[in-house]
């Protein structure tokens, strides 16, 4: 049984990447390989500084775009649209990625939009969820309608749209960069045509910009006979480290990976495979630090429901998905939150996500936090933190997939680069 710990040590750290090795290969092998030797050697003792250290780096206020980690004031947001949204054809990597108690609304409703009454109550949320993003001092921006309902096709594939409702799935900052991610689901390919036109204009305005390796989505991406039926399968694959991507060409959902300074956490899930982490790792290198780190889920997919950085050493960790190397930020010294159950009804319809969208809050600077207006527990979890809390209610918008973090992707904190994470 294959489990990835990426964090527990050089020696463990081989053995793991060997065993990678003898299911991926050579060369994905030597990828992780590197990712834990980097890993491993990133959480030394505290050192002190020196002359030699580089002085923390500044943007130039021109630019419109900086962000370092999930804290710093916040000062512009992206939110994300419904409007239009379509539920993604029942294909393997929706299958994957869904509970199957909601499959059956897939197979009626796949390619068709979403119930129409309960899209107009998301969408009021949302422009409500604006409303006072603005009133907290925040500049919000939007991406473009779209008609998702379109057919498109590529040599590879054929598919209808989704939606543009979860930019920190697609776009990541990173200092003064934008990071378009490529994606995993095939429903999911255009979706960056929402955003291309903001991201045109941070551009002319100074911010680097990036489109990852887009992912040809062709049949060899997916297991296409991927063994996924019940609670016990997802256990099962999820402890063997068997997911439904394959490692033939790079593939990353921008929300699996999570910030703090210098240095960014990532899972490998059901939409980032080893490829794409290491395209990461080049390319961010050697500026920032990339660690792969692992869960007790059976459904990887974003790491903001499960291990959530709200502050400088300080995370909300999931106690149904612990962390298989939370002992490790522990010696390094930060806070391990266990934020409460989550209080949402069952009867609620969640399509594409869990109940724990609840830890998904949106940190609007170290002292304030956007959270669901109906989650009591979590407010009291904040207010014993010292963290008041700014309460919203998107209920029906997170039956779309997300909370607070996911409907949105911040494109400028006021901050400078920072190490966290000795």
């Amino acid at each position: 049984m294959l489990r990835v710990r990426c964090l527990r040590g050089g020696s463990r750290g081989a053995e793991a990447a060997h065993l990678i090795g003898a299911m991926l290969g050579r060369s994905v092998a030597g990828w992780v390989q590197r990712a834990f030797q980097s890993t491993s050697a990133a959480a030394p003792q505290p050192r002190p500084a020196t002359s030699a250290d580089p002085a923390p780096e500044s943007v130039p206020d021109e630019c419109p775009v900086c962000a370092y980690n999930e804290w710093d004031p916040l000062e512009e947001v992206i939110v994300g649209r419904a409007e239009n949204a379509r539920v993604p054809p029942f294909t393997v990597e929706v299958q994957a990625n869904t509970y199957e108690k909601h499959w059956p609304f897939y197979q009626k409703y796949g390619g068709q939009s979403f119930p129409e009454d309960h899209l107009k109550k998301a969408v009021a949320e949302i422009e409500e969820m604006c409303n006072i993003l603005r009133h907290e001092g925040v500049t919000v921006q939007r991406p473009e309608p779209i008609d998702w309902s379109m057919e498109y096709k590529t040599p590879d594939f054929e598919s209808p749209g989704m939606y543009s409702a979860m930019p920190r799935d697609i776009l990541m900052v990173v200092g003064n960069e934008i990071i378009e991610a490529p994606m995993a689901w095939r429903a999911r390919f255009f979706e960056y045509r929402a955003y291309r036109p903001l991201i045109k204009e941070y551009f002319k305005k100074g911010a680097k910009w990036t489109t990852a390796p887009k992912p040809t989505m062709a049949d060899e991406l997916y297991d296409l006979g991927y063994p996924i039926r019940t609670v016990e399968d997802r256990h099962r694959l999820a402890g063997q480290g068997k997911f439904v991507t394959t490692e033939h060409e790079p593939c990353f959902d921008a929300a699996d990976f999570i910030r703090a300074g210098r240095d960014l956490f990532v899972q490998r899930s059901q939409v980032t495979n080893y490829m794409g982490i290491e395209w990461m790792r080049r390319h961010l290198a050697p500026e920032y630090n990339i660690h792969i780190i692992s869960f007790k889920d059976p459904n990887p997919m974003h790491i903001d429901a499960t291990f959530n950085i709200i502050g400088p050493g300080l995370v909300l960790s999931n106690p149904d998905r612990p962390c298989h190397q939370i002992e490790m930020f522990k010696k390094a010294g930060w806070t391990i939150v266990k934020p409460p159950v989550p209080l949402i009804p069952d009867d609620h319809p969640l399509w594409m996500s869990s109940k724990w969208l609840s830890m998904n809050v949106l940190m609007l600077d170290e002292k304030r936090v956007m959270v669901d207006a109906n989650e009591s527990t979590i407010h009291k979890m904040f207010e014993n933190l010292g963290i008041k809390t700014v309460k919203v209610s998107i209920r029906h918008a997170n039956s779309l997939g997300g909370g607070f973090h996911c409907w949105t992707t911040d494109v400028r904190r006021r901050g400078t680069l920072q190490s966290y994470f000795h």
